[in-house]
C-alpha cells in the first residue's frame, strides 16, 4: 500500500508534458522496432522466393522439361510484387539480395531524381565477374510517373545469370545467359527521349553471329510465356567485347545471338553504302525530270504515259524514303517517327514492284491485243491496284502488329571496333520473307516470263525482214530498255549464296540505285526514237509530194 501510494504521488508530480513526450518516445520506439521486424521478415521471404527460384530452375534443367509453364512466370511475377512492397530502413537502397544465378535490388527514387548507373564492377563480390555489365538510366525515367504526384517511386532491378526464365519457342540462344530487369513502380515506363543505355560485356569469339539487343515481351508467343523482341531498342558494338543496348522503355533486356545466313564482309559495307547513297540521289534527279518530261508529252491521253509517270513517281518515293531511313533510325529521334518512316519505305518499295508488273502486263496488252487494248476505266483500274493494293498491306500490318516496323541494325567493322548503321525498315523476318522477298519474288517471275515472250515475238518480227543488221542496234536497245522497264534486275537478289554473293552485292547495289537513272536514260532514248521515225516520215512525205507535182 505504501508503496502504490508512494508510485501515485510520483506520478502525480510529473508534469502533463512530460508524459506526452514519453508517449511519443515510447511510440517512435516499437514502431523503428516493427519497422525493423517488417524489413527483415520481408527480405527473409524475398532471399526464400530467390531460393525456390534457383532450385526451379536448377530441377527443370536437369530433367529437360521447358521452363513454358505458368507457375515459372507467376515467380518472376512474385519476385517483382516483393521488391515493389519491400520496406526501407531509412536509405535510398535495400540491402542486396544475391545468389549464385539471381541478384535483386530495390531503390527509393523521388521527382528531383537526375539519373543512375548501376555498374557490376561496383557490385561487390560480383559472382559473375567475368562477364561484367552496367545499366544506365536517365533523369526523364521519373518524368511521366511524377505528373501524378506521387510521394515515393520504387525502382527494381533484377539481374538473371540464366536465361531458364526467359526462352521463347525455339530456344534463342542469349549472350553470356545474361538478362538484366528493370522496372519503375507498376506502370509501364516507354517512348524515353533519351534512351536507357544497357552494356554487356564478353569474351568470346562472335565470328559468324549476329547480335540484336532485344527484351522480353510477354504473350508475344503461343507456345510460351513469351518472345524476344527488338522494338524500342538499337544495337552498337562501341569495342569488339561490347555490346550496347540503347532502349526506350524498362523490361528485361538480353543480347539475341543469331547464325548470320550470309555474313557480308565488314569492309564491303563502306562502299555499298556510299554506291546507294550516290545512285539513289542521281536516281530521285532523274525520276523528277523523268516525270516532267512524260507531263510534256504529246501523248498524255495514252494510258502507257500514265502508267510510266506512276512508276516513276514511286521509284521517286522508294529512293527519298530509303535515303531519309538512317537520318530517323537515331537513338535520338522518337521511336513512332522510325516506325512511320519504316512503313512508308515498305509501301514504296511495294508500290513500285505492283507497277513493274503492271508495265509487264502492258507490254503483254500491246503484243498480243494490238487492236483491241481499251479497257474500261482501265487507268483507274490499274491506279488502285498499284497504289491501293500495297497500302492494304502495309495498314493491316500496322493495325495487327505495328512493331514490325522500327530500326533495323547492319553490324559494320571499323578495324578493332564495331558500330552498326541503323535504318527504319521491316523488323519482322517472316514479314521480310513474305512481304518483301516473296513479294518482290512473285513480281520479278511474271516480268522475266513476260519479257522471255517478248523477246520471241520480237525474234519472229525481224525473221520476216530482210534488213535485220540494220535494226540489230536498236533491237539490243529495246531488249535492254524492257529489262529496265520490267526490274528484272531485282532477281539478282536471290543470289546472295556462295561465290554469287559478291558479285550479287555490288551488282544488286548499282543497278537498283540507279533504277530511277535507268527509267530516265530508257525514256530518253524511246523519245529519240520517236522523233527520228517523225522525221523519216515527213521526209518521204515531202519527197512522195515532189515525185507527184514533176
Amino acid at each position: 500500500m505504501h508503496f502504490f501510494s508512494g508510485r501515485s504521488q510520483f506520478l502525480e508530480e510529473i508534469p502533463a508534458q512530460g508524459m506526452d513526450h514519453c508517449a511519443a518516445l515510447l511510440f517512435c520506439l516499437c514502431l523503428v522496432t516493427f519497422q525493423s521486424w517488417t524489413a527483415a521478415e520481408t527480405s527473409q521471404e524475398l532471399r526464400s522466393l530467390m531460393e525456390r527460384m534457383e532450385n526451379l530452375a536448377k530441377r527443370k534443367g536437369r530433367s529437360g522439361s521447358p521452363p513454358h509453364d505458368t507457375p515459372t512466370l507467376n515467380c518472376i511475377h512474385d519476385l517483382e510484387w516483393n521488391l515493389l512492397n519491400t520496406t526501407f530502413e531509412g536509405s535510398n537502397m535495400t540491402e542486396r539480395t544475391r545468389l549464385a544465378t539471381i541478384q535483386a535490388l530495390a531503390f527509393k527514387l523521388s521527382c528531383d531524381f537526375t539519373g543512375l548507373l548501376l555498374s557490376s564492377a561496383a557490385l561487390e563480390q560480383d559472382p559473375q565477374a567475368w562477364a561484367p555489365h552496367r545499366m544506365q538510366f536517365p533523369a526523364e525515367l521519373t518524368r511521366k510517373a511524377c505528373q501524378t504526384r506521387r510521394k515515393e517511386l520504387r525502382l527494381i532491378c533484377v539481374y538473371f545469370y540464366t536465361s531458364f526464365f526467359f526462352q521463347d519457342d525455339t530456344n534463342s540462344p542469349l549472350l553470356n545467359n545474361r538478362v538484366l530487369g528493370a522496372q519503375l513502380g507498376h506502370d509501364r515506363v516507354n517512348n524515353l527521349s533519351e534512351p536507357i543505355n544497357i552494356s554487356f560485356w564478353h569474351n568470346q569469339s562472335l565470328e559468324g553471329h549476329t547480335l540484336t539487343c532485344v527484351f522480353w515481351k510477354e504473350g508475344a508467343s503461343k507456345n510460351s510465356s513469351g518472345a524476344w523482341s527488338s522494338e524500342g531498342c538499337l544495337t552498337e558494338q562501341p569495342s569488339p567485347d561490347q555490346v550496347l543496348c540503347r532502349c526506350n522503355h524498362l523490361s528485361y533486356f538480353a543480347v539475341l545471338m543469331q547464325i548470320s545466313p550470309a555474313p557480308i564482309p565488314a569492309e564491303l559495307l563502306p562502299p555499298l553504302t556510299y554506291i546507294s547513297l550516290v545512285g539513289c540521289s542521281i536516281s530521285i534527279v532523274a525520276s523528277l525530270l523523268t516525270i516532267l518530261l512524260h507531263l510534256q508529252s504529246r501523248k498524255k491521253s495514252d494510258f502507257m504515259v500514265h502508267s510510266h509517270i506512276n512508276l516513276h513517281a514511286s521509284v521517286l518515293l522508294l529512293n527519298v524514303t530509303f535515303l531519309l531511313s538512317p537520318v530517323l533510325a537515331k537513338p535520338s529521334v522518337p521511336g513512332s517517327a522510325c516506325m512511320v518512316l519504316a512503313a512508308i519505305l515498305h509501301y514504296a518499295l511495294l508500290c513500285c514492284l505492283t507497277w513493274m508488273a503492271i508495265e509487264g502486263f502492258n507490254l503483254y496488252l500491246l503484243l498480243v491485243r494490238v487492236y483491241n487494248v481499251y479497257i474500261r476505266r482501265y487507268l483507274l483500274k490499274l491506279c488502285v491496284l498499284g497504289w491501293g493494293v500495297p497500302a492494304i498491306l502495309v495498314l493491316l500490318l500496322l493495325a495487327v502488329k505495328s512493331s514490325v516496323y522500327g530500326p533495323l541494325s547492319i553490324s559494320q567493322e571499323n578495324g578493332t571496333a564495331f558500330r552498326n548503321i541503323s535504318i527504319c525498315w521491316v523488323q519482322n523476318p517472316k514479314v521480310r520473307s513474305v512481304l518483301v522477298m516473296g513479294y518482290g519474288g512473285l513480281t520479278s517471275l511474271f516480268n522475266l516470263v513476260v519479257l522471255t515472250w517478248a523477246l520471241q515475238v520480237l525474234r519472229r518480227l525481224r525473221a520476216r525482214e530482210k534488213a535485220l543488221g540494220a535494226r540489230a542496234c536498236r533491237d539490243a536497245v529495246t531488249v535492254l530498255g524492257l529489262t529496265v522497264l520490267l526490274g528484272t534486275t531485282w532477281v539478282l537478289a536471290f543470289f546472295s549464296f556462295g561465290i554469287f554473293l559478291l558479285p550479287q552485292l555490288f551488282l544488286f547495289t548499282i543497278f537498283n540505285s540507279l533504277y530511277g537513272f535507268f527509267l530516265f536514260l530508257w525514256f530518253c532514248s524511246q523519245r529519240c526514237c520517236t522523233e527520228a521515225e517523225a522525221e523519216a516520215g515527213t521526209e518521204m512525205e515531202a519527197f512522195s509530194s515532189s515525185q507527184m507535182m514533176q
